[in-house]
């Protein structure tokens, strides 16, 4: 990033309370922004990590032994994500006398006014910058990268090649063996009937009775199964597959799989919430994803980008604040 000449590299820290899904947004950013950033993981204490970060009295007191120490001196620029980090972030930008740029991804449910920029869907305010999806490190040269080194390995399986993500159980979507099940009849049938190749990979919240169903339901068919040994291989499924299957109850999978421009079926599960609504309905009005319905459709879309446009527009506000005398 250009700037003035005190700043031509800023300090970025990426603040996380050590939740992946919500540290690989902040980085995605950092990352986007062309900034090489120290990731401070803290965790919080009790009672603040049951109370709203807004009414936290001095937030440095609620960080917990053995998590990242924040002292002086401070970054120009501070990017964190979720909860439990807006007041340690909020903290960090008085310690600074306002000098840190304070930029908080998702709504935390403090004040945007509070923060430099925020980051968020279903959030209005003159520094909020709205996003469809997640941000992530999804990008055409990690991709191109992937295709590479995991073309050799998958080279067995027929084509079309599907790239299955399966994510489990949340506070908003309930996964269970007869859903799994389901789930793994209509893939085997899509294997046999569309002659497809299946390169599947779920999460630590599938639960093993679920991987068992889905596991099962597969037997006899062309597909890989990720086990969660060795490299993941998860950008080599995104990078090879010609389309991709993707579970409702997670935004940044299927921000990544829009990553890639290529036809994105969602596969619907018990539950849902006002968010998960908005951000399904705003996905399929764009014309990325469609229900799966057990069959591949073709369609085409520009790649999803919200990482780099986000960027571009953060790197305008930081570059204004850096050329202040």
């Amino acid at each position: 990033m250009t700037g003035s000449a005190s700043y031509t590299q800023p300090r970025c820290w990426v603040l996380s309370d050590g939740k992946a899904g919500t540290e690989v947004q902040s980085l995605g950013l950092a990352e986007a922004l062309g900034f090489e950033p120290e990731v401070k993981r803290i965790g919080i204490r009790a009672p603040w990590r049951w109370l709203p970060p807004g009414i936290w009295v001095a937030p440095f007191r609620a960080l917990a032994s053995g998590g990242a120490r924040l002292a002086p001196p401070w970054p120009e620029v501070l990017i964190a994500s979720g909860r439990l980090t807006a007041a340690p972030a909020l903290a960090v930008r008085r310690a600074s006398r306002g000098a840190t740029f304070a930029i908080q991804i998702q709504n935390a449910k403090v004040a945007p006014r509070r923060f430099d920029l925020v980051v968020a869907d279903r959030l209005s305010g003159a520094n909020v910058l709205t996003v469809l999806g997640a941000l992530h490190r999804v990008t055409p040269r990690r991709l191109a990268e992937a295709a590479a080194r995991y073309a050799p390995r998958l080279a067995h399986l027929p084509r079309p090649r599907i790239a299955v993500l399966i994510g489990g159980t949340s506070r908003a979507y309930r996964m269970t063996p007869r859903g799994a099940r389901r789930l793994g009849a209509q893939l085997a049938s899509l294997a046999r009937n569309q002659g497809a190749g299946l390169m599947i990979t779920v999460s630590r919240r599938t639960g093993a009775e679920n991987e068992a169903a889905l596991r099962a339901a597969l037997e006899g068919v062309p597909a890989v199964f990720w086990d969660g040994q060795g490299d993941n291989p998860y950008l080599g499924y995104l990078s090879l597959a010609d389309a991709l299957i993707v579970t409702a109850d997670s935004v940044t999978m299927i921000s990544e799989a829009a990553a890639t421009g290529k036809p994105v079926h969602v596969v619907e599960m018990a539950g849902g919430s006002a968010k998960f609504r908005h951000f399904h309905a705003a996905m399929r009005e764009a014309g990325i994803t469609r229900p799966f319905a057990g069959r591949i459709e073709d369609w085409s879309y520009a790649p999803l980008d919200e990482t780099g446009r986000i960027a571009a527009e953060v790197k305008r506000h930081i570059e204004g604040r850096l050329r202040r005398p």
